[in-house]
Formats: C-alpha cells, sequence, structure tokens
C-alpha cells in the first residue's frame, strides 16, 4: 500500500512540474522540483545509500589515520577506533555522518537548476557528490585527530562544533563556486557582462 501510495505522490509532483512550467512559474518550480526530488531522494535511497557511504567515508578518513596512526577505520562496518593516550573511543559513522543528506540536498538543487544546461547540470552534480563526500571524509578526520589528541571528553566538541565548522565551510564554498559564481559571470545586463577578471567587456 506504501508502494501505491509513493507512486501516486511522485506522479502528482511530476503534474504540478508540468503545469508550473507550462505557467512558466521558474521560482515556483524550482522550489518545487528540488524540495519533491530530496523528500523522494530521502524515501527511497538514503535507505539504500547509508550503509554504503558511511563505509566509504569510514574507507576515505582512514586513510590519514592509518598514514599518522592517530586512529584506525574499519570500513566495512562504517566505525572508527580512536585511541588517546590511555583512553579509546568508538564512532559509528552513522546517517548524519554518510553525508547523504548534503549529497540529496545538492543534487536535488542543481537537477534544476536551469542556468545550466543539462550536461552541465549531470558534470556538476557528480563533481559536487564527489566533492561532498570528500568533504565529510576529511570533517571526520578532524574529529578524530582531535579526539586523539584532546580525548574521548572533548568528543561533543569535536563532533557538534569543530567538524561542523569544518564541514560547512567547505560546503559555503562549494555551493558559492557551482551556484553563486557561475551565475554571476553568466549575468548580462546592457552593455555591461561579469567577465572572468571582473571588469566590463
Amino acid at each position: 500500500m506504501s508502494i501505491i501510495l509513493t507512486l501516486v505522490a511522485i506522479a502528482a509532483w511530476i503534474w504540478l512540474l508540468l503545469i508550473l512550467r507550462r505557467a512558466e512559474l521558474k521560482f515556483w518550480h524550482y522550489i518545487l522540483g528540488a524540495a519533491g526530488l530530496f523528500t523522494i531522494l530521502m524515501l527511497l535511497v538514503r535507505p539504500v545509500m547509508t550503509l554504503p557511504l558511511a563505509r566509504i567515508v569510514a574507507a576515505v578518513a582512514g586513510i590519514f589515520g592509518k598514514i599518522t596512526d592517530f586512529y584506525q577505520a574499519y570500513f566495512r562496518y562504517g566505525v572508527i577506533f580512536i585511541e588517546s593516550g590511555k583512553e579509546a573511543i568508538t564512532v559509528n559513522i552513522d546517517l548524519e555522518c554518510s553525508g547523504i543528506i548534503e549529497i540529496s540536498a545538492f543534487l536535488s538543487l542543481i537537477v534544476f537548476f536551469e542556468v545550466y544546461s543539462i550536461p552541465e547540470r549531470i558534470y556538476f552534480g557528480i563533481i559536487g557528490a564527489l566533492y561532498t563526500l570528500l568533504s565529510n571524509s576529511f570533517r571526520i578526520a578532524v574529529i578524530c585527530t582531535f579526539i586523539h589528541f584532546a580525548g574521548p571528553d572533548y568528543y561533543y566538541i569535536a563532533h557538534t562544533l569543530l567538524g561542523r565548522i569544518v564541514f560547512y565551510v567547505l560546503q559555503v564554498l562549494l555551493y558559492f563556486f557551482v551556484f553563486t559564481r557561475y551565475q554571476v559571470r553568466r549575468t548580462r545586463t546592457g552593455d555591461f557582462e561579469y567577465s572572468k577578471e571582473g571588469l566590463p567587456s
């Protein structure tokens, strides 16, 4: 029954998108399209991709841990073991740490961002997803390294504050270069155009 309801909801979403496109309501088409696709990805893709992504994040972050011997990653289980002096802590790469939410959000936005052509959206979608995956792996490496030196008592600070600051700064850079900077460079008003150097052409 839930499958039928999901299919009906997706069909209604597509129908509304077609109506908005015909009415040339681009803003609402973008909002409904991105929000709908994100919801679909969360319902259908998240349960399947969370564990594989968690394993990939653990494996990539584990490269730095293996080189420095600050922590050990068990990518098959999405788990990282951190030693700090005589203490130790195990970090589980779960839904939040897998990056599936951030990747889904980015893909949902880029798919309906019609400033780009379809090939460009595919290109930036792939690059953005890989960048987000690597950014998330770097965040995990920073968290684990901080805990290694500061101790397990600082897990909350490392995960909730330091890790998020690092990750979101990297994500802001991604969104700036993909959505803001490129759109500004394509903007043209009369005889004025934003060129690569930021000067009138």
